[in-house]
């Protein structure tokens, strides 16, 4: 091991520092990717658990808002984020809102939430479906928005967290107008208290326009996730094993294994040529 003992030098105790601490970058790095594997797992586990799932009351799942008109309730755990809510209430047609620049099957048009207003006083947004734009117009263009049914209305749908993002909120003929579903920016421009987060329908009685189309819920890429986990571990394992070869080459070219010997000329014999 003598020859090895050039590791102790400064130069190679910095080389072995800079490793090391690469190495880590890369394990910790491995480790983050693998938390968000986990973390878009179980969002795809909930999703799949609320298809199958019977429908249970809303306020076992979403606190009663206990602000005044207005404002928004409190956000539900990510843990209750697409269970299935049943809840009976009225629609307020005199609120719509439109999400525009939703895109279904190639096509760029509005998600249309309309309040449902509960005994309480307290309304919670649900996500009616999607519709296109007006015929003839661009993605931009207010689409005919098929009427809410009037009187009581009893609405099966699965919870979704509201969107994150500044979003601007507009009204324009007479509804409301946004990119993001951001419940507590939303509830500013209501009359009454808002539950934290919305629901997206799947069933309702008197059934649902079949002018709407279902709102597709898309699982999360954990695989690739998975994927990085690997790449940066493996990454972190070869910055290991090229310091190791480096060293141990250095080693054999200080004890002088493995190098060529000189040829020497003058040894070799001659060669005649023939005339």
């Amino acid at each position: 091991m003598v020859v090895y003992r050039f590791l102790l030098t400064p130069r190679w105790l910095g080389i072995l520092a800079l490793t090391l601490v690469a190495a880590a970058v890369m394990v910790l790095l491995g480790n983050w990717q693998l938390d968000r594997y986990h973390g878009r797992t179980a969002i795809n586990e909930r999703i799949d658990a609320g298809l199958r799932m019977d429908p249970v009351p809303l306020r076992d799942v979403l606190p009663a808002p206990t602000g005044g008109s207005g404002t928004a309730g409190p956000a539900p755990a990510e843990e209750r984020s697409w269970t299935k809510v049943t809840v009976t209430g009225r629609y307020d047609s005199a609120n719509v809102v439109l999400v525009r620049g939703r895109a279904v099957e190639r096509t760029v048009g509005f998600e249309v939430l309309t309040p449902l207003v509960l005994a309480d006083g307290t309304a919670v947004l649900v996500d009616r479906g999607w519709i296109p734009p007006a015929p003839g117009g661009d993605a931009t263009v207010q689409p005919n928005v098929p009427p809410a049914p009037t009187g009581e209305v009893t609405v099966t749908g699965r919870v979704h967290l509201s969107e994150s993002g500044s979003v601007g909120v507009t009204r324009r003929d007479g509804k409301l107008e946004t990119r993001r579903i951001a419940v507590p920016r939303l509830a500013q421009e209501l009359p009454y208290p808002v539950h934290g987060a919305y629901l997206l329908l799947d069933e309702q009685t008197p059934a649902a326009d079949p002018t709407f189309k279902d709102v597709p819920v898309g699982h999360t890429n954990n695989w690739q996730n998975f994927g990085y986990v690997v790449q940066w571990w493996i990454f972190a394992a070869m910055t290991l094993f090229g310091y190791g070869w480096v060293a141990r080459r250095e080693a054999r070219r200080l004890a002088g294994v493995g190098q060529e010997r000189p040829t020497d000329r003058a040894a070799e014999p001659a060669s005649h040529s023939v005339a």
